[in-house]
């Protein structure tokens, strides 16, 4: 989808159409959740602090986001893709890799059904898809990109590997700046530079992902589409800017998410025995982990302390972390009532304080109080002058 959470704020706001909007939190210490190509135009990026965006875009419009509407229209769009092949496999909110060769005797080329499901989507829902067509996924992901927005493009078969011979290196899953920089250092700028080089340089030079890298410069992508289908749980997940090795900043997320899913459970009247981790790594293989509790819980200290554990099970991770994702699993009625005691109230206390939380933060808005350990370090003092008065921390 095409800067999907503007597009959906957009559907009730259409006098904003052809201006620069942004999708975030007003405060000066938030980032971008979204911007529109208008204001890309002036630099502003996902994931780019707030105060950098308006610096450089001081005309944009600032909508908060609204994660529910953007639930609701992506379930929506996943439907029309399942309309067309039930091989659908769901990357995020907005992506899908769809296996549409068994569709093409009822629905005719790949290039026409992907026409079919862009013409549905706009015609549906009134946003834009771009969409990608290619022999592998890994290709198609690549093309999908190239034809935003709101256009097609297909590689055929046979033009594969000229198609990305012509890409820069950064193309290729695995490969992010720190990779790139070492490649160049050699001279490999290109795809075509990494495919001409010996497999067994590249494996010195990069370790076990070199020969994955150097399978992708030709094309050879044997991963099949995996059919995923949305469980009967609520949770969140973050597809970061530059993928992540920090196990610190991978932490920090999860409490972002973890705060996000307890929210949503509390106001559903749900507590959840479950919890389940996403990790998707820098080649987009995914896994996912999933721990029952002792008990139902709609805490987010409660799903943040199962999602950390769970991550450090995983032990050293074989790649950088592209996406990150908590769920709240085992679903049923909560509140007050389902939550079970202990002796020393420790745990209630954690949730009392974030009912209170909710309380503040729908009488004053999201913004204004938030878990300490998401303000990370101090903002620069423009970015702190934006922030509204009254913030607080918990």
């Amino acid at each position: 989808m095409d800067a999907f959470y503007v597009s959906v704020e957009l559907m009730s706001r259409p006098e904003l159409r052809g201006v620069p909007v942004i999708v975030g939190s007003p405060s000066g210490r938030s980032v971008v959740l979204s911007a529109s190509y208008e204001a890309r135009r002036f630099g502003v990026r996902s994931a780019m602090p707030m105060a950098v965006a308006m610096r450089r875009c001081p005309s944009a419009v600032v909508l908060e986001p609204h994660h529910d509407r953007y639930a609701e229209v992506s379930a929506a769009v996943m439907e029309i893709f399942r309309s067309v092949t039930p091989l659908v496999e769901q990357l995020s909110v907005d992506e899908a890799f769809l296996d549409v060769a068994g569709a093409t005797r009822r629905l005719g080329h790949p290039r026409e059904i992907g026409e079919q499901i862009r013409a549905e989507i706009s015609r549906s829902l009134g946003i834009t898809a771009s969409v990608g067509a290619a022999t592998t996924k890994f290709v198609a992901k690549i093309a999908s990109t190239q034809a935003k927005p709101n256009g097609l493009l297909l590689v055929p078969g046979s033009d594969t590997v000229s198609f990305l011979h012509a890409q820069p290196v950064s193309v290729l899953w695995g490969v992010g700046a720190k990779t790139q920089e070492t490649l160049a250092r050699l001279g490999i700028r290109t795809v075509e530079d990494l495919a001409s080089t010996p497999v067994s340089a590249l494996t010195k030079l990069l370790g076990t992902s070199g020969r994955h890298v150097h399978e992708l410069a030709w094309g050879r992508d044997p991963r099949k589409v995996v059919v995923s289908r949305a469980e009967k749980s609520i949770g969140a997940e973050e597809t970061f800017a530059q993928d992540v090795t920090d196990t610190a900043v991978l932490h920090r997320e999860l409490l972002r998410l973890a705060h996000r899913t307890a929210t949503r459970l509390r106001a559903a009247g749900l507590s959840a025995q479950g919890v389940s981790l996403k990790l998707r790594y820098a080649d987009f293989s995914t896994l996912t982990r999933s721990k029952k509790l002792a008990e139902p819980v709609d805490s987010a200290h409660a799903l943040y302390g199962a999602a950390t554990a769970l991550l450090s099970a995983l032990g050293e991770r074989p790649l950088a972390v592209r996406l990150i994702g908590l769920r709240a699993e085992q679903l049923g009625s909560g509140g007050a009532g389902a939550h079970q005691m202990t002796i020393d109230r420790q745990d209630d206390n954690w949730r009392t304080a974030e009912v209170a939380l909710d309380a503040v933060n729908r009488k004053f808005g999201a913004a204004g109080v938030r878990p300490a350990g998401l303000l990370g370090p101090p903002a620069p003092r423009a970015a702190r002058r934006g922030n509204p008065p009254g913030n607080a921390t918990l």
